[in-house]
């Protein structure tokens, strides 16, 4: 697993793209029988990709979580990006198309992924510290709280689909979901805000081959950006914007850990006051 500690504000008006990328971009999460981890001391989250071979791939908890089994004290939601897939928890299976979403509990002693089908599947993992457990829950596509934002004429029509939060699936502090812009739109969250009682992980996806996304972060009056492509993740401290624009339509998942659930608990940044 790899780990990567938090940076400050100072730190990161100064850092060059090769440092901002180490720090905050994470490519290369989906490896072919594999489950890959990262770590980030931002609120002790964990992202991951698991992509399963011909048979089950099991999720063993790293060495650096000094843990019996990976959700000893901590809980996560599981997003299928790719193909058709089964989550197994404690000997129970969950198959879920693309864009089904999954919730995993704290206490639960044995996860593993598995593909169903000709497509092999590519399964999103983000994982939190945990104070108490819920029940494991699965949500299909288009099944979660379904917000339609934006308009055409901003650029930034899109489909904003919540799956684990306060009013849905319930968890002990992970919010989670998925946003879909639709066809000729390209911003997402602009107007930037921040939320300093929660860090925030992107993972972009639907992004062609020749399109990229500059995603926005940084204070709002030091700004920076990362150019990134399909199925790479960003992390966002908590006193960054994250804001973006593609040069196509695209989707991501967000997903948010911290001391509180409240989705519309934003300070917000208007766009004349961003530097």
């Amino acid at each position: 697993m790899e780990n990567r500690h938090t940076v400050s504000k100072q730190e990161v008006a100064r850092m060059t793209t090769a440092e901002l990328r180490a720090n905050f971009c994470v490519p290369g999460l989906f490896n072919d029988g594999e489950v890959t981890l990262v770590h980030s001391h931002q609120d002790r989250v964990i992202l991951g990709g698991a992509v399963p071979g011909e048979g089950p791939l099991k999720l063993d908890a790293p060495d650096e979580l000094r843990a019996e089994y990976f959700l000893q004290r901590r809980e996560m939601g599981v997003f299928v990006v790719q193909g058709t897939g089964v989550v197994t928890t404690d000997g129970e299976r969950h198959e879920l198309p693309k864009g089904g979403c999954i919730y995993v509990g704290r206490g639960v002693r044995d996860v593993s992924f598995e593909t169903v089908g000709d497509e092999q599947a590519r399964f999103y993992l983000f994982s939190a510290p945990a104070h108490t457990s819920y029940p494991t829950a699965a949500v299909l596509p288009g099944k979660g709280d379904i917000r339609e934002l934006g308009d055409q004429e901003h650029a930034n029509r899109r489909t904003l689909n919540r799956y684990i939060h306060a009013d849905g699936i319930k968890s002990c502090q992970i919010v989670m979901g998925l946003t879909q812009l639709h066809a000729g739109s390209m911003w997402n969250t602009m107007p930037a805000h921040t939320h300093d009682r929660r860090m925030e992980a992107y993972l972009y996806l639907d992004v062609p081959a020749d399109a990229r996304i500059v995603h926005l972060m940084g204070e709002p009056t030091q700004t920076r950006h990362l150019i990134v492509g399909n199925h790479e993740a960003i992390i966002s401290p908590s006193w960054s914007i994250h804001s973006g624009v593609g040069t196509q339509a695209y989707s991501f998942i967000w997903a948010m850990a911290g001391e509180n659930q409240d989705f519309d608990d934003m300070d917000h940044q208007p766009i004349a006051t961003l530097l």
